[in-house]
Parts: C-alpha cells; sequence; structure tokens
C-alpha cells in the first residue's frame, strides 16, 4: 500500500496548502476582526512606505578636511576614546582650529538618528574628546529623521568643535566690504563689531572713519579696518565695556577682519586696491533694501567676480521700507545672479538653520551665494549673520597653507607709516613663508638697483603685538630707522632674510624673499 501523505498525491477534499482548500471541505469560520485588522495595517503600512521618500543622505564622508560622520558615541573603551581624541585632533588641525561633527550619521552620509538618551550621551562624549585637546562644543542645530517602520523620531545633530586660541594663532579670515555709496556699509560695521544699534543717522559709523571730511560727509574715501571676534563657544567677544583690539585678540578662537571699502564712484581706484592688495578671502556686497541695485553695485559685484573672491549679499535698511519694496530688491538681485554672466544660485537667508546651511555650502560650491535682509536700526535679523560668520569656514586647507609656510618668505607692503619713537612702519600681507621678530632681511632693489639690510623691530596683528607671522597674515612691521622714502606701496621691490655676520654682510645666499 503506497501512502499517499508522504507522495506528491493529494487526496480528495484536501490539498497542499492545508484543510478547507478542496470543493468539498468544510469552509473554515472566517478570521477574527483582530487579524484582519493586522493585515489591514500591514497593507496601509506597506502603501505608506511606497509613498514615502527614500531615506536623507549627506555627501558621504571624505577623508580630508574638518567634517566628521559619527552614527554613536556611547560610553567608547579607553583605547576607543583615545582613537577619537586623535581622530578629532586631525580633523581641527586639517580645519585650521574648526571642525564639524555630524552625530547620528553614517560614512555613507545616510541619516540614522539617535534616541534622546543616546544623543546625550554622544554629546558628552564628544565634549570630553574635545576638553582633551583643548577646545569647546558648540550646539549648531538638531534635526528630526523619521522613515523607519515604526515612526520613531530619531534626531541627528551637528555640532562645532573650535580649538581654545594659544600664542595668538587664531583662524582669521578677511571680508572686503563692497557696495553702493550710502547703502549703508559703515554703519552696518559698526553696528555689528561694537554691539549697539545705529540710531538711524549714522552714530555707528563715526569710528570707523580715518578723516575729518568722512565724519563730515558721511562717506568711505579710504580703507579702513574693524574687528570681530569670536571664542571657542561661538560667542562674540567684542561686546564689553572698553574691549580694546588686544584683549579682542587674546581672547578670541576666530577673528572676522572687515576690510571697509569706499562705494563712491569717485574712489574706484581704492576700492580695486584694497581688493587686490589685501587678499581678503570673502566679500560682502552691501545692497540699501530701498533703492536696489544703483550706483557702482554692478561694478563691485563685476570685480569681485574677476578677482574670483566668494561674495554673499546683505540687503540692509529693511526698516525704511515696506516687506514689498524688499521682495523686490531680493528678486532684482535674484536675476542678476542667475544671469549667464554671473551663474550663481541665490540663496535666501530666512532663519538660523539657513544661516548654517548657507555658511557649509557657501565655501563648498561656487555657485551658492547667501542673501540676508537685515536692518542696523532695529537689528532685525542680524543674528542670522553672526551665526553665518562664525561657522564661515576657512577657504584654504591645513596642508596648503603648511606648503606656503615651506615657501620663501614674501611680503606685500601697502602701506608706509612713520610713528614716532618707534619709525619706519609698513603694513601688508604676507604671502608666503614666516616672518619672525628680530628677523634680518634685505629690501631692494632701489631706483639703483641695490638691495638694502633691515631688522624687523616688532610685528603686530591687529593692533596687538606678535611674534611670528605666518603666511596668509596680514600685519604691520617695524622697521627702525629705515628711510621710508626707499619704500613706495605698490613697487615690486625684493626684500631677502639672510644669515651674516655681525658686519652686515651675507655670507650664503639669501633664503627668504620678501617683495614689497
Amino acid at each position: 500500500m503506497v501512502d499517499l501523505s508522504q507522495s506528491g498525491a493529494v487526496s480528495p477534499g484536501h490539498s497542499r496548502h492545508g484543510p478547507g482548500s478542496g470543493n468539498n471541505a468544510k469552509k473554515t469560520p472566517k478570521k477574527s476582526r483582530t487579524r484582519r485588522g493586522k493585515r489591514g495595517r500591514r497593507r496601509r503600512n506597506k502603501k505608506n512606505n511606497k509613498n514615502r521618500p527614500p531615506p536623507p543622505y549627506l555627501p558621504p564622508e571624505a577623508e580630508e578636511g574638518n567634517i566628521e560622520y559619527k552614527l554613536k558615541l556611547v560610553n567608547p573603551t579607553q583605547y576607543r576614546f583615545e582613537h577619537l581624541a586623535t581622530q578629532l585632533k586631525w580633523r581641527l588641525q586639517e580645519g585650521r582650529g574648526e571642525a564639524v561633527y555630524q552625530i547620528g550619521v553614517e560614512d555613507n552620509g545616510l541619516l540614522v538618528g539617535l534616541t534622546e538618551a543616546d544623543m546625550r550621551a554622544s554629546l558628552k562624549t564628544l565634549k570630553r574628546m574635545a576638553e582633551k585637546v583643548g577646545a569647546d562644543i558648540t550646539l549648531l542645530r538638531e534635526r528630526e529623521v523619521e522613515y523607519d517602520l515604526d515612526r520613531n523620531t530619531r534626531k541627528i545633530a551637528e555640532v562645532l568643535v573650535r580649538k581654545v586660541p594659544d600664542d595668538q594663532q587664531f583662524l582669521d579670515l578677511r571680508v572686503a566690504v563692497l557696495g553702493n555709496v550710502d547703502s549703508g556699509k559703515s554703519t552696518l560695521l559698526g553696528v555689528l563689531t561694537q554691539g549697539e544699534l545705529d540710531n538711524g543717522r549714522g552714530r555707528a559709523r563715526l569710528n570707523l572713519f580715518r578723516h575729518l571730511h568722512e565724519i563730515q560727509s558721511g562717506r568711505t574715501s579710504s580703507i579702513s579696518f574693524e574687528i570681530l571676534g569670536f571664542n571657542s563657544k561661538g560667542e562674540v567677544v567684542n561686546y564689553s565695556e572698553s574691549r580694546t583690539a588686544e584683549e579682542i585678540c587674546e581672547s578670541s578662537s576666530k577673528m572676522i577682519t572687515f576690510i571697509d571699502l569706499a562705494g563712491h564712484h569717485k574712489y574706484l581706484k581704492t576700492t580695486i586696491f584694497g581688493l587686490t592688495s589685501y587678499c581678503p578671502d570673502f566679500a560682502m556686497l552691501v545692497v540699501s533694501a530701498n533703492t536696489g541695485i544703483a550706483g557702482t553695485t554692478r561694478e563691485h559685484l563685476g570685480l569681485a567676480m574677476a578677482l574670483k573672491v566668494p561674495i554673499f549679499i546683505v540687503v540692509s535698511k529693511v526698516d525704511l521700507c515696506s516687506r514689498g519694496t524688499v521682495e523686490r530688491t531680493v528678486r532684482q538681485l535674484e536675476r542678476v545672479l542667475k544671469q549667464p554672466g554671473c551663474n550663481k544660485v541665490p540663496m535666501v537667508v530666512s532663519n538660523p538653520d539657513d544661516a548654517v546651511t548657507a555658511a557649509q555650502q557657501f565655501t563648498q560650491s561656487a555657485c551658492i551665494t547667501p542673501i540676508f535682509t537685515l536692518s542696523s536700526v532695529s537689528g532685525e535679523s542680524l543674528d542670522l549673520l553672526k551665526v553665518f560668520l562664525n561657522i564661515l569656514p576657512p577657504l584654504s586647507n591645513s596642508k596648503e597653507q603648511e606648503e606656503l609656510m615651506q615657501q620663501l618668505t614674501e611680503f606685500q607692503v601697502d602701506e608706509i607709516y612713520s610713528v614716532p619713537e618707534v619709525g619706519t612702519v609698513v603694513g601688508g600681507t604676507l604671502y608666503s613663508g614666516v616672518c619672525r621678530e628680530g628677523e634680518r632681511l634685505v629690501v631692494g632693489p632701489t631706483d639703483d638697483g641695490r638691495f638694502l639690510r633691515l631688522k624687523v623691530g616688532s610685528i603686530q596683528r591687529n593692533r596687538s603685538a606678535c611674534r611670528v607671522l605666518r603666511a596668509g597674515q596680514a600685519a604691520t612691521l617695524a622697521l627702525g630707522s629705515f628711510d621710508r622714502s626707499l619704500l613706495r606701496k605698490e613697487r615690486q621691490c625684493d626684500v631677502t632674510a639672510s644669515a651674516g655676520d655681525g658686519d652686515g654682510q651675507s655670507k650664503d645666499e639669501p633664503h627668504h624673499l620678501l617683495s614689497v
């Protein structure tokens, strides 16, 4: 007898799929409401998953640079902690003292997110890591990600890690301020650097002017410098009573040096000189909301683009206009930026999250152009500009900086002064190499083709004493009793540091070059 149950045959009234499948089988009772409800929910979830957008991604993590992705940092072992601290030190070095950590993100850029408890533990570990390498952390923003089946809300965090300043080696970024006359450039700088709002009649700009006729006319005709310092926690250090430039430099981890340029067409040569000589990292184009693109605005925009200086735009005086007028000015700017000659992508910043995104994308893509709308009288949206400046990373990384420092010393003189009891002082930018206090240099050629020997008596950066000047930094050098008539700005001369004997004659070939 053949056992049909073990063969491929199926007896009448039965099916391979179980009882109740045949024609003569008794009908099984209907499934309970609970099972039907679960099946319905599964169907609905499946349908919703099809309509749900794919999980959000960031670009994959790069081995170089100052951005690090970490899924979680919960209770690491001592060995793991030491490894993480070393990794953080590397990222800080890549960012010249700044690093950005994305917590809750995998190395491929997938935004996984963490629960509230894991996020707190991860931030606590990151703070310990920062303390070990002498840095502070600042939480820039938190975002929620929700794409898993159980609809659990998870968060990712973006954290800025900034090194505490040591030996005046703070990160220094130079920003050239452009714009038409009466657009509010000097007033905006006065409000940013002094912390007091303007009275509507230009009171905030008075400290920035260098000449009497500037105060009387209210128009900038020369180049002036203002500094805005941020400490390791991202707080502005300017805003306290009688804060001197030296105190600001000592307590700053990051310094923004604003180069206030002239807006009137009569002083266009001065503006071009400032853009070419002082090598700004970025340019800030100030546009008045009530006049729009007028006067030298287009020329200044074209100059910055021709010199390949990344530019962002500030629409000022929004307190004088209706919302419709401000929007019309912004639309006008967007049309100009999108023209074939510019090929820019305008990005209007309206909240702190936009400011963080704009600062990161601004240096990664040459096309992004952030646009701020603010008022120096009411203070509207001023904080967004400060957030942007605080996070703004440098254009060059540590490797490029090291390569410049290994080259011959080249210093371009932009200003020449005679200071009582000090002598001749030259101001400018060190393009390459390293310049130290007390270093012997030779300057030339003079009109008759000779090279003259000199000694750097002292160095000042941002009006405070400095012992070592590195490539890319602007400073003033005291040359002692050196005859200033032998120097002329905008003139190519060679200044060479040499190791000589006591009588001033060089025994070796020059190994440092300084262009004056």
